[in-house]
């Protein structure tokens, strides 16, 4: 595969952007092709479209436009002739069955497949439910293109393993899984991948990838919901479950996660129900569990903000609860599927008036974000920690304290020690943690 490959990448994400200026920065030439024109204006201007904290990643889109070795399009016959197509779209779960939704990913593969040159390779990067190669996207790929898989054109899936606030380390560092089902393919795909994957690049079949990415990221979530579960039995017993993790861990093979207000991004709470989906004969019972732990943790954290404002001698109807932190993950602008939502429908359930502070995320329909956190706090009963940015971690209390009308916080995240809080005279309840 020449320096100068020409290759596509659909999807200019959290995954596309990362991938595209990676891989043009090996010499290739590369096209981001997305549907959202401001991502496009943000790349071709040499600035990522991604905010928050992403260690290098803004500098490398700026080299690689400047370099003409990368630019946006949202026109996918800019794709045309490309030796490499990556797809990088989401695969989201229907809210009310958790059956795949596979929209984006058959778009995005009808957008491009007229424009396929033959003998080119497409990648699949978006997580996948298993099964999904075979009955979806070798159909989808041959109707667009009307071309034949495995004769005319050669198709990979290679799942990322990206995580916001890492996301070029995890691309170059971590190792890959390549799922092919012909030589030609597999080939293919290695010579593409070690252009800028460090680590170890392991081969299989397509189901098998597709399994091994949705398994480990229920891996995750049931290691998650085990450490939730902990900590909810440590709160009624009144123990700290932050001590009792770091004490289980002095086990050897031991590795209790780190319990909170609940699981976001757009993985982890999806891709348990992408594994199971397939599943007919097979009643899966642990992994479902474990998403119902995790999901119920933000509505525990509703309550707990109840429980410490009754504490302050304050209803929670008609008080006024400032929510720090808008995104699942900390010092990132990444919301999807953030357990702030949640909290925050439930809130206003119980009739709690929601205000909410962010450094990094934006404003979305029905969330309205403050970047003043002074102003945010302004005549609050209660700060409810939800992401453990930095900006929370060293927090003017005492200045706090003489804008806001009680002086609760609830912790989600282990931000503050409970009893050097509740010393300086706040109220104060935390998730894992008995009353202080």
């Amino acid at each position: 595969m020449s320096a100068a490959v020409k290759v596509a990448v659909i999807g200019l994400g959290y995954v596309g952007v990362p991938l595209a200026a990676a891989v043009a920065a090996t010499g290739a030439n590369v096209v981001g092709i997305d549907i959202d024109s401001e991502k496009v204006e943000s790349i071709n201007a040499g600035r990522s479209p991604l905010r928050g904290r992403e260690p290098g990643l803004n500098e490398l889109v700026k080299a690689t436009v400047s370099k003409r070795k990368f630019h946006a399009s949202l026109d996918p016959a800019d794709g045309a002739n490309a030796e490499v197509v990556a797809i990088c779209v989401e695969t989201p779960i229907e809210p009310s069955t958790r059956d795949p939704s596979h929209k984006a990913l058959k778009a995005a593969i009808s957008s491009i497949g007229p424009h396929l040159k033959r003998g080119a390779l497409m990648t699949i990067e978006s997580t996948l439910a298993p099964g999904t190669m075979e009955s979806v996207v070798r159909p989808a790929l041959e109707r667009a293109s009307k071309m034949k898989v495995g004769r005319d054109l050669h198709l990979v899936h290679c799942p990322e393993r990206l995580t916001t606030g890492k996301l070029l380390h995890h691309l170059s560092e971590l190792p890959r899984i390549v799922g092919a089902n012909e030589p030609v393919a597999l080939r293919k795909a290695l010579a593409f991948y070690k252009r800028f994957v460090k680590a170890e690049i392991h081969s299989t079949d397509w189901t098998t990838a597709e399994v091994v990415k949705t398994a480990e990221n229920a891996y995750w979530d049931v290691q998650i919901a085990f450490a939730n579960e902990v900590a909810l039995i440590s709160e009624e017993l009144g123990v700290d479950a932050y001590r009792v993790r770091e004490l289980v861990n002095t086990c050897p093979f031991r590795m209790m996660l780190i319990p909170g207000a609940g699981v976001g991004g757009h993985c982890i709470p999806k891709d348990p129900w992408l594994l199971v989906s397939p599943a007919v004969q097979t009643k899966p019972e642990l992994i479902p569990t474990a998403r119902s732990v995790n999901d119920f943790m933000p509505r525990r954290m509703a309550r707990l903000v109840e429980e410490a404002l009754s504490a302050a001698g304050r209803k929670i109807k008609g008080s006024r609860v400032a929510v720090l932190g808008f995104a699942y993950r900390e010092n990132t602008d990444d919301t999807r599927n953030t357990p702030a939502k949640e909290m925050i429908q439930e809130l206003r359930r119980r009739g709690a008036d929601v205000v909410i502070h962010d450094p990094h995320a934006r404003t979305e329909r029905g969330y309205t974000i403050n970047r003043d956190l002074r102003i945010t706090a302004r005549g609050a009963d209660c700060l409810a920690i939800v992401t453990a940015h930095d900006a929370y971690r060293n927090l003017d209390l005492k200045g706090l304290k003489r804008t806001m009308r009680r002086h609760v916080i609830v912790d989600g995240r282990n931000v503050f020690s409970g009893s050097d809080v509740v010393k300086t005279g706040w109220v104060y309840r935390g998730i894992g943690k008995g009353q202080f």
